[in-house]
């Protein structure tokens, strides 16, 4: 009788793993829904942030709707993105670097490489980051102020502080837990 209370007891604690594993697999994940400017705002696309068990971000941007070419992408510094996308403030950049990927005193934390859009109008962007954190932490994107993804007119150089010259702000959604 023991050993068959002992093995229930095991069966049911592999379920109930299985069910905790289910509903949360251990990684932090947010959101972002992309929009035009605008009193309406459109929705263009949307972003997806999934941080796994070793810190690596890895950020999935899809959008539809902008002009072909490169675009600068990146965190900004505010999770606002009304009235206007300046809200979201410069780019999320907790430790004080300079701007660009390319930049021997950079990058930002929120400096991310250029989102390509074809002939049609869409575009993806399929990264990963290990200078920016969804869980707690000096670079977390969800600090006091939160943070939101924002797409640029133009191409990133990659280097010039503190914008990479990237133009203006065509796309803006405020990052979110999910």
């Amino acid at each position: 009788m023991k050993r068959v209370l002992a093995i229930c007891a095991a069966l049911l604690a592999l379920v109930g793993a299985a069910g905790v594993y289910a509903g949360n697999d251990g990684a932090e994940h947010a959101a972002a829904v992309l929009k035009s400017p605008g009193p309406e705002g459109e929705v263009i696309g949307q972003a997806r942030f999934v941080e796994d068990a070793t810190g690596l971000v890895h950020v999935k941007v899809h959008v539809k709707g902008i002009s072909p070419g490169e675009h600068g992408i990146h965190i900004h510094a505010f999770g606002a993105c009304a009235p206007t996308f300046a809200a979201a403030g410069g780019h999320h950049n907790p430790l004080g670097d300079e701007h660009g990927l390319d930049n021997p005193d950079g990058p930002h934390a929120g400096d991310l490489p250029a989102l390509t859009v074809n002939k049609a109008g869409v575009g993806h962007l399929n990264v990963t980051t290990d200078r920016a954190t969804l869980s707690a932490g000096a670079t977390s994107v969800f600090d006091g102020s939160g943070s939101a993804l924002v797409i640029h007119a133009d191409p990133d150089d990659q280097v010039t502080d503190p914008t990479g010259n990237s133009g203006a702000r065509i796309a803006c959604g405020v990052i979110q837990q999910d």
